[in-house]
């Protein structure tokens, strides 16, 4: 008797479809996060197509076209970890949604690395390792593993939610390389000596910085009784102390040194400032027409500020940081004598590859660390960001005049904890807050709120003490651990290529 045939019933029918629709999830799933690695796999080969163009028929051409992709790696590498201070403060405070900060920041890191960037270049490039006492050979490969090295590090710190200093990943890079590859003689220790004192103070003086901004904020603005007239009159005079700031460290920056003495500068810095009240005032005074007395009113007034801040920290931060990536990449370029003296004036094409590394690192890899500088380490309104941004920026200006090499990303997340740290001191000590809360509490008739217990007051602390220490332990080895990284890789490519 022959096989009955197999029929296919619905049930059956279903069964199979339901497992090939979880098939095409589950595919759709792995596919769309290895989008971001394949977008950045395509622009490292075009940075390498880039490169290759301008220097194929030259010698040395290898070298330079491999080092314009390490290069590019880790320009996009500073972009998913240190630029997320530039606006990481202003997405936690809900003053720009995640797509309008990446989109801005990712225009003003291209601006300033492309318009100011070739001024911070040399101290990469030469000052950490003397380029005249090593041969041209030497230093293009000491710089192949410095780059290799740094960009391994922040690349494995990003994944880890630890906001670590590019500068002084690729400083300890380089040292390391020069060491594994001529010995410590090269080393200017004295610049080693200045950044390892400013893991201390830069991070300090901004979080200090910080703290004392938001006591002004507090004292003029929060806890008055009209807190709208309040913002009226002192919110024009922080955008015009903002604007000033700002202004003067453009001048700072842009300009040859010691061209315009420091009163210039400031007298400078004043007349922008002034402007800016005038133009300001009315602004203010307009948003603030029929707003309620209340804290979510002083939110709406600080929006445009912290948004203008938050785009002239990322100008800032592209015409300093960007040197961290095409530093190493011009020293490589003049090692081949493809680039004339590219240490001191890098070409063109060197300087838009790390401006649009960056950027395009912010773009496919920076909420990550967006999230945690704005809204995990401690939680941030438009009036704390506000600080944070500013106190940045004073910080950066203050250093820059007196010649110490700071990093950006200490100072940021320095003035995070800074506020965060003040505040939990203000809720328990501020005997002004303490007496608003009563006229409050009378004027509504209820009773005042009880001071919670010792471990209650533990639960509610404002900065998360698992953050702080996961970034200041990645702090403390950054420097030892890409330096380490860059003699042995130095020793491989010797090895290997050399």
């Amino acid at each position: 008797m022959p096989p009955r045939p197999a029929v296919l019933t619905k049930r059956t029918l279903d069964k199979d479809l339901e497992k090939l629709t979880h098939a095409e999830d589950a595919a759709k799933h792995v596919l769309r996060r290895l989008v971001a690695p394949g977008l950045g796999l395509i622009f490292v080969g075009l940075a390498m197509l880039f490169a290759g163009v301008y220097v194929f028929d030259r010698p040395g051409a290898v070298l330079v076209v491999a080092g314009a992709a390490l290069a590019g790696y880790m320009a996009m590498n500073i972009g998913a970890n240190d630029v997320t201070n530039n606006v990481g403060a202003a997405v936690g405070a809900r003053a720009m949604t995640m797509g309008q900060a990446l989109v801005i920041a990712a225009i003003f890191e291209i601006l300033g690395a492309t318009i100011a960037g070739g001024e911070v270049v040399k101290t990469i490039s030469s000052d950490i390792v003397d380029a005249v006492q090593v041969p041209p050979a030497i230093l293009g490969w000491i710089m192949m593993a410095a780059l290799t090295a740094a960009a391994l590090w922040i690349n494995l710190a990003t994944w880890m939610n630890a906001p670590v200093s590019t500068t002084h990943t690729i400083v300890g890079a380089v040292i390391g390389a020069g060491i594994g590859a001529v010995g410590p003689a090269p080393v200017n220790w004295r610049v080693m000596l200045e950044i390892t004192s400013s893991w201390i103070t830069s991070p300090l003086i901004g979080g200090l910085i910080a703290a004392g901004l938001l006591y002004l904020v507090k004292t003029l603005i929060i806890y008055r009784d009209d807190k709208v007239e309040a913002a009226r009159r002192w919110v024009p005079v922080l955008v015009a102390v903002m604007a000033g700031g700002f202004m003067a460290y453009m001048v700072l920056q842009l300009s040859p040194r010691d061209k315009f003495p420091s009163y210039t500068i400031i007298l400078i810095g004043i007349g922008i400032g002034l402007v800016s009240w005038l133009g300001a005032r009315p602004l203010v005074l307009a948003q603030a027409r029929d707003l309620e007395n209340r804290n979510g009113s002083l939110r709406t007034l600080f929006r445009l500020p912290l948004i203008g801040s938050a785009a002239l920290l990322s100008f800032a931060h592209g015409a300093n940081d960007v040197s961290n990536a095409i530093g190493p990449l011009s020293a490589i370029v003049h090692s081949v004598g493809t680039g004339g003296d590219a240490i001191r004036h890098p070409p063109l094409w060197v300087m838009l590859i790390g401006a649009f590394g960056i950027s395009v690192g912010l773009l496919l890899f920076g909420p990550r660390l967006i999230r945690l500088v704005g809204e995990e380490i401690t939680k941030l309104n438009p009036m704390r960001a506000y600080c944070v941004a500013l106190s940045t920026a004073f910080t950066v200006i203050v250093a820059s005049w007196l010649g110490l090499p700071v990093s950006t990303t200490h100072i940021a997340v320095g003035s995070v904890f800074g506020v965060g740290f003040f505040r939990e001191w203000y809720t328990r000590h501020s005997k002004r807050r303490i007496a608003y809360i009563r006229r409050k509490a009378d004027s509504f008739d209820v009773d005042e709120p009880e001071e919670p217990n010792i471990h209650e007051r533990r639960r509610r602390y404002l900065v998360r003490r698992s953050h702080f220490m996961t970034i200041v332990a990645a702090w403390i080895v950054t420097v030892p651990i890409s330096g380490a990284l860059a003699a042995l890789i130095y020793w491989v490519m010797f090895a290997l290529f050399v």
